[in-house]
């Protein structure tokens, strides 16, 4: 497989590219919502904008009412949110709540998601328990309550977990808190009683939720997937989540290597452009190297994802870590080579930087993805 876009994925590209800049731009939506401290931390106008656009039901199958597309074109969409801090909650509702919704029922499917094609819902993810993403352990709990279910614990760090018209949980349903087996998904309602959200704001401006439930009570049908069997399909909806976080990791490092290089062919010291000095164009060529290194990774994972390959959990891994880092260094380039004028708020390249900081952390770190990548790898 090639690692570029075919003409359609070109096309969807030059439109998703213009439609953001337009539409999704720093001062228009990041800055706009910052600034009047936003519960919800975007803008429900653009999502709908989103829906008419065709996004929000981009991986959704055309059975249900989607466009049936793959995660390489969720990740052209991703890249220029990314390229542009446009906050939304694509990555949250549209990859992993749609990616989860995919194994439901007819009757959860068909309650849920003309909600989210049609602009009209946000869905959020409830995986992880404490300040680091670790999925292998999850101690919250659902008990056999009649003919539903009992949830108790809490999750922590939900994105758009208060705006959210339905949270998808993952909850153990048996064994201990570290068994492979005994986990169940669920689609609790914002309505569900005794849910309660703490909002927090992120680094980035976004807001996310410590969510407690507190014998939160549930119908049979809020189970998605099989009772117990929930794993296979939040390692699914993960890998989904991870590509799609590195696809947007892209577009964050692009943007800001975009941004640095404009600065470098305006910026004079000493009468001359410094972009002209060479110590910098060897940077801005090691960090363009970087970049696209990173991009093809993350190509390739969304490719063996929309192929069924076996490889792809481990391509996913490898997509993330390698994003990171290479988003990592350009923000840190960016910002040393604005010089002080890097370090305010008057430019945006330090809101790229923050940016970088709460995407490196969501879904895991490249800490955490190199140690799956080794450890998928056999060592």
């Amino acid at each position: 497989m090639p690692l570029y876009h075919d003409d359609d994925q070109a096309m969807l590209a030059d439109s998703a590219r213009q439609f953001m800049a337009d539409e999704g731009a720093i001062t228009k939506q990041l800055r706009h919502w910052r600034d009047r401290d936003c519960k919800d931390g975007f803008g429900h106008g653009l999502w709908k904008q989103f829906a008419e656009m065709g996004f929000t039901g981009m991986l959704v199958a055309e059975n249900d009412g989607g466009l049936g597309m793959g995660h390489v074109e969720a990740g052209i969409v991703l890249e220029e949110i990314g390229r542009n801090l446009t906050p939304s909650p694509f990555l949250t509702s549209s990859v992993l709540a749609a990616t989860a919704l995919a194994h439901g029922s007819d009757d959860a499917r068909g309650r849920w998601l003309p909600g989210l094609i049609a602009g009209d819902s946000v869905f959020a993810v409830a995986i992880d328990e404490g300040g680091k993403h670790r999925p292998e352990r999850i101690k919250t709990r659902a008990q056999k309550s009649g003919n539903g279910f009992r949830l108790s614990g809490q999750k922590d760090f939900v994105l758009q977990g208060a705006s959210a018209d339905m949270l998808v949980v993952a909850a153990r349903t048996s064994g201990d808190d570290n068994d492979e087996g005994g986990i169940t998904l669920f689609a609790v309602p914002r309505d569900a009683a005794n849910m309660t959200h703490e909002a927090v704001r992120l680094v980035d401006s976004s807001m996310a939720t410590h969510t407690k439930f507190a014998d939160v009570e549930l119908d049979g049908d809020a189970v998605i997937g099989e009772v117990d069997g929930g794993r296979a399909v939040l390692n699914q909806m993960l890998m989904a989540g991870r590509i799609g976080a590195a696809a947007e990791g892209v577009g964050v490092a692009s943007g800001a290597m975009d941004m640095t290089v404009d600065y470098l062919k305006q910026r004079k010291q000493f009468g001359k452009l410094i972009g002209e000095f060479q110590a910098l164009q060897h940077r801005a060529a090691h960090l363009y190297s970087e970049v696209e290194i990173a991009r093809a990774a993350t190509i390739k994972a969304a490719q063996l994802l929309d192929a069924g390959s076996e490889k792809a959990d481990l391509m996913a891994s490898v997509a993330k870590a390698k994003v990171a880092q290479a988003a990592g260094l350009a923000v840190r380039e960016g910002v040393q080579m604005h010089g002080g004028i890097g370090m305010t708020d008057e430019y945006d390249i330090g809101l790229f930087m923050k940016r970088d900081r709460a995407l490196q952390e969501f879904l895991g770190d490249q800490y955490y993805h190199a140690g799956r990548v080794a450890e998928l790898s056999g060592y």
